[in-house]
């Protein structure tokens, strides 16, 4: 199963993307170089263990095993008991000197055993409670780890990667459906499928009619709404964090306007940010748009 890497000593390379473990701006050269080796050390962690619920052959029973092992670690850091594993030892001392919420690390490792067993979403509410494990946590350790935890900036926060998360939905529908064996994994909400007319064959097959595309472009819509009403966030922060947010939520807004432009055409124009996007993103970072 997944072995444990070394501990972290350098940091990640800068990556702007948002499925889980990827909505942190790793070790980004935007961070407080006193905070590069901690995000690179969550980071490290997050990306292991979303590996073992995605990547491999092993079966959902190791999977789960090896999760569960993790967990069992993050348990101790809780508990304030030596961790026994490598990576744990240096993510104990992390969460420690930074004053870290575990939950929020519990959190991310229920949604990666999730992700093991459920495929299916029957509601809105249902995919909302993934996000909040799988999502908002990274934001939510983000404000900790700049000091500026409080209420407001924890809901802006949410509403932000809840937004992000449901954006990489959008646009890795057809990639979701190549996972979890012949299944395949399905982000979008099935009782709103089932009122749209639009079945699970028809993401196999491909469907581009206009009910496709308004079924699609309100789901993106409605990923919108919660980013722009996340977006204060951005210009409430001050200095190197806030700038950082506002380039994630500009690229989130980039992502957003080639969704809709490719009315639902996922399948082959799945939209990714590209060399000339940047400028774009980098202006509307710097007016606080």
């Amino acid at each position: 199963m997944q072995a444990f890497s070394k501990p972290v000593t350098t940091p990640a390379s800068v990556t702007l993307a948002h499925t889980h473990y990827e909505n942190f701006p790793v070790a980004s050269v935007l961070l407080p170089a006193h905070l590069r080796y901690a995000v690179s050390v969550i980071y490290q962690f997050a990306r292991e263990a979303d590996d073992i619920a995605d990547e491999g052959d092993a079966s959902e029973t190791e999977r789960l095993q090896a999760l569960q092992a993790y967990e069992d670690e993050l348990l101790l850091i809780q508990a304030y008991i030596q961790a026994e594993r490598p990576l744990f030892k240096t993510l104990q001392h992390v969460v420690h000197s930074h004053k870290l919420e575990v939950q929020s690390l519990l959190d991310l490792i229920s949604a990666f055993k999730q992700d093991v067993v459920k495929t299916r979403y029957a509601d809105f509410e249902e995919l909302l409670d993934y996000c909040r494990r799988s999502a908002n946590p990274v934001g939510r350790l983000m404000l900790q780890l700049y000091a500026a935890d409080t209420s407001q900036y924890r809901q802006w926060s949410d509403q932000v990667c809840t937004a992000l998360q449901l954006i990489n939905f959008y646009q890795d529908i057809a990639i979701d459906l190549q996972k979890h064996g012949h299944n395949g994994r399905i982000y979008l909400c099935q009782d709103e499928m089932q009122a749209a007319g639009i079945t699970e064959q028809d993401l196999r097959d491909e469907r581009l009619d206009s009910a496709w595309q308004a079924f699609f472009l309100y789901n993106v819509a409605r990923a919108e709404q919660l980013l722009l009403a996340g977006k204060p966030l951005g210009r409430h922060l001050s200095g190197r964090i806030g700038f950082e947010l506002r380039m994630i939520v500009a690229g989130g807004e980039r992502i957003i306007y080639k969704l809709k432009r490719c009315r639902g055409d996922i399948y082959r124009h799945r939209p990714t940010l590209r060399a000339f996007d940047w400028p774009i993103i980098l202006l509307k970072a710097l007016f606080k748009q």
